[in-house]
């Protein structure tokens, strides 16, 4: 038997994270190859989905988070205008190219125009896929927010029985429940690190860790998530003079991998929204009761703050700040994907409150097709040289 130490754990972890960049390259899982117990998948879009109602169904629930930097688009401006942002025009381009052939259905959201409307592109190209709209409420406050929601789980879990062919019990869906249930609880722990000791996990490693649930199942992520996490507690790395630094401005449309390398490379980034919708609630959801009802309570009331969702207990100021204090950090990446109207009407609150306060910040804006980072690299390590300078 090989015996356990810091070197082994390395190689282990090093194996982990090549497949989790593995599965960010790979295609959607095709029908024969699904994992035991599913019988279709289930693409969405972000920013958030109650994947736990389609994986209580045998439906694997799987990310349509775009085509990233290295896909050519040949048909999705014929259906999209050029100003839309790039991750709705390249899901359309997936669609229309034939690489999400394989998908039982696709569930798009209003969390802005550009994403409502990818739902009719869908039906009306694709009509053998399910294509549904998730309604989602704007104001959670309302007092019958949690009821409402409830029905539209109601709604999704009756597709969901169509489309599998059988009824989703209660127990299943408290089962799936408590299955992710186990991945917040570990994700958690992976964001703790990221905080506590930042120098063991970079971002980039971190978010390679995180997008692989969007390609495997819930229950694999945890085994994954569990061998990863004590040899990154194990490492032994030495802290660097780096600035620490939360990120904003990664909810919906991802950064391009060599964004977060060059963030990696000059700051240490303690926080971020990258893939919130895959850390949406703050504390598990409770495993008793009617699950719908579960589910639609812990949206309103256990929920992380968005730029999509609207809630007046979360400025959009208190959970920046929030982010930074939390974290520590000596200042913030703003960002905002090109074209992204939430995410550029949160940029402008953020700069004024962060003038206001006096906290360092650095705007930069991006797109998932970048294929260029050198002027970046050049703004972030100006930036994290005027910090440590400020801190010193």
């Amino acid at each position: 038997m090989q015996e356990h130490t810091p070197e082994n754990g390395e190689a282990e972890l090093a194996a982990i994270l090549e497949h989790c960049n593995d599965l960010r390259l790979a295609p959607m899982p095709e029908e024969g190859a699904l994992p035991e117990g599913f019988t279709g998948t289930l693409g969405h879009f972000p920013v958030y989905f109650p994947e736990e109602i389609a994986h209580a169904a045998g439906l694997l629930p799987v990310h349509v988070l775009g085509g990233g930097n290295r896909l050519e688009m040949k048909y999705a401006d014929a259906h999209m205008g050029s100003f839309v942002c790039s991750i709705c025009r390249s899901t359309a381009e997936l669609g229309l190219n034939g690489s999400l052939k394989g998908l039982s259905g696709f569930i798009t959201h209003p969390i802005c125009d550009a994403a409502k409307h990818l739902a009719g592109i869908w039906s009306r190209n694709f009509p053998e896929q399910l294509a549904q709209i998730l309604y989602l409420p704007q104001n959670v406050n309302s007092p019958g927010a949690i009821s409402y929601i409830a029905g539209e789980y109601q709604r999704l879990r009756g597709e969901f029985e169509k489309l599998a062919g059988h009824a989703v019990s209660d127990e299943a869906l408290r089962h799936s429940i408590g299955i992710y249930n186990r991945n917040r609880v570990l994700l958690r722990e992976l964001y703790e690190i990221r905080r506590d000791a930042p120098w063991k996990l970079s971002c980039t490693e971190g978010y390679l860790l995180l997008r692989a649930r969007t390609r495997i199942p819930c229950e694999q992520h945890n085994t994954m998530l569990e061998a990863a996490l004590p040899a990154i507690r194990a490492r032994r790395r030495a802290a660097q003079d780096k600035p620490r630094v939360v990120f904003v401005g990664g909810f919906c449309e991802q950064p391009p991998l060599e964004m977060l390398e060059a963030m990696d490379d000059t700051c240490y980034i303690v926080d971020d929204d990258l893939l919130i919708g895959l850390r949406w609630f703050t504390a598990d959801v409770p495993e008793t009761g009617d699950p719908m009802w579960s589910l639609a309570e812990s949206f309103v009331e256990r929920s992380a703050a968005s730029p999509v969702q609207h809630d007046e207990r979360k400025t959009k100021e208190g959970y920046l700040m929030a982010m930074i204090e939390s974290s520590k950090a000596d200042g913030a990446i703003v960002s905002a994907a090109k074209f992204c109207e939430p995410g550029l009407d949160e940029q402008v609150a953020w700069s004024k409150h962060l003038d206001q306060v006096g906290v360092p910040y650095l705007i930069l804006e991006f797109e998932e097709k970048m294929t260029s980072f050198e002027q970046m690299a050049m703004q972030l390590e100006t930036f994290a040289e005027s910090l440590l300078f400020a801190i010193a």
